[in-house]
């Protein structure tokens, strides 16, 4: 049975020989051939290459083409700033500031000749006949909620309590984006369809219901007919959003370490969901020696008895400097459990102990804001909790103090289990936890912050 057998079975809900194996190598795949993320996600050639690099290396069931949620976004009009270890961020949303959201005056979709998609669809047909016998593709697109946030800002977020029906009907055009999307990646050749949108981490089950249900129900069912598979990629601490994720009727869904993969499966099976996750990016893949990588691959599937409907892999998109060698050990104790769980049987993973002094919150001169985020550059949730924190900075100014505390840093992560931070993206005001995995409006953060001045 091929790689890409194993991981339509996986999808098909049926059992298999051995757990499907997708690495979420986006602008990692570059540094494996010394690409920066700009140029793998800009270069036809260059990205072409880094895949088939990634294909040889690290085996893969599943591999997506290119991980950028900014694609759709930049077709549409927003201004993105480009970084060499890690994929753009939107810095200007066209519809930011207007006193009401009005979809119609903004009903541009993209077509196969906008932006980077021409160079999209290339890589995606050139790896379909190299590997596409032998490797399951997945085309990733922006997920509506995720792409109406790039385009609004953290407007949105107010939206949805001041003009429900605009929200319902921007929604609604940012689905239709996804499914044109999903056409073309379906042409080009891509297995799978995955719909990742982050930001749905970011709001309560009662909002997924009223907004997100209709529009993510109508996209899965499209994508079905299409004939492709289907993903919910959701990051941040989604734990809340898992059944109703599940009643839109993904094939799959696809977690990160914020989540309890455990209890998640627990549910998704219920619904007969794949899921797949949640090898976690920082501590272990980043941070961690190939002897960490393999013991937590090995553990994850002891402690997992019913391993049908299961996908190992990272719990979002790669990091750009992870080690070669790490994620070769994942493979090896994939392939090799029975062996590599010998090997480490009296394996014990160093503690750094790094030392970080917390601030007196008793003490402070004047308000401080510490935002933990896995990397505001690189996490959509992350992106939008740090842009709520910057709008608090324009309007207080020097009355507060604010800082993010980015866990791709060794001292970082000191700092979270020091604070005991319970998920990313975290927001603390003078040392106490204000916002957990829910972007704050702006009327929200400010009545916070003077309530402690």
């Amino acid at each position: 049975m091929t790689p890409k057998e194993i991981l339509i079975q996986t999808l098909k809900h049926q059992e298999t020989e051995q757990v499907a194996w997708v690495p979420f190598a986006g602008v990692h795949a570059g540094r494996l051939l010394g690409y920066t993320a700009t140029e793998v996600l800009q270069d036809e050639e260059k990205l072409f290459q880094s895949l088939m690099e990634v294909n040889k290396l690290y085996k893969p069931s599943g591999q997506p083409v290119i991980f950028d949620l900014q694609v759709e976004a930049e077709c549409l009009g927003c201004d993105l700033v480009w970084a060499d270890n890690a994929p753009p961020s939107v810095s200007e949303h066209p519809l930011e500031g207007e006193e009401e959201l009005i979809t119609p005056c903004y009903c541009t979709i993209p077509t196969k000749e906008s932006g980077r998609i021409p160079m999209i669809l290339n890589v995606m047909k050139r790896m379909k006949e190299k590997v596409g016998k032998t490797t399951a593709l997945y085309g990733l697109i922006c997920g509506p909620f995720t792409l109406a946030t790039h385009l609004r800002g953290n407007d949105i977020f107010m939206d949805m309590y001041d003009d429900e029906e605009a929200v319902e009907e921007f929604l609604t055009y940012c689905g239709a984006v996804a499914m044109k999307m999903a056409d073309y990646y379906i042409e080009a050749g891509m297995d799978v369809i995955a719909v990742v949108d982050p930001l749905i981490s970011q709001i309560s089950s009662d909002h997924f219901k009223q907004f997100m249900s209709e529009p993510f129900s109508k996209l899965f069912a499209y994508i079905r007919e299409k004939g492709a598979y289907s993903s919910f990629f959701v990051c941040g601490d989604a734990t809340r959003n898992i059944e109703v994720m599940c009643k839109t009727n993904p094939d799959s869904i696809s977690i990160d370490e914020n989540v309890d993969l455990l209890a998640a499966k627990a549910i998704t099976d219920k619904y007969n969901v794949a899921i797949g996750g949640n090898i976690p990016l920082t501590t272990i893949m980043l941070h961690g020696s190939q002897q960490d990588n393999m013991k937590f691959a090995v553990d994850l599937l002891d402690k997992i008895k019913n391993k049908k409907n299961l996908i190992l892999a990272p719990g979002c998109d790669m990091p750009y400097e992870v080690p070669v060698e790490n994620t070769i050990g994942i493979v090896q104790a994939i392939r090799e459990t029975g062996s590599v769980r010998e090997m480490l049987k009296n394996y014990v993973a160093q503690d750094d102990a790094i030392e970080v002094e917390l601030p007196d919150y008793e003490h402070l001169e004047k308000p401080l804001v510490e935002v933990f985020t896995l990397d505001s550059a690189t996490c959509a949730a992350c992106t939008y909790m740090m842009g709520a924190a910057n709008e608090a900075k324009k309007i207080f100014g020097e009355a507060i103090d604010m800082v993010e505390y980015k866990y791709t840093k060794k001292e970082n992560i000191a700092r979270c289990k020091k604070m005991g931070v319970p998920n990313l993206p975290s927001m603390y005001i003078n040392g106490e936890l204000k916002f957990r995995s829910l972007v704050p409006s702006k009327e929200e953060l400010e009545e916070a912050l003077r309530s402690v001045m």
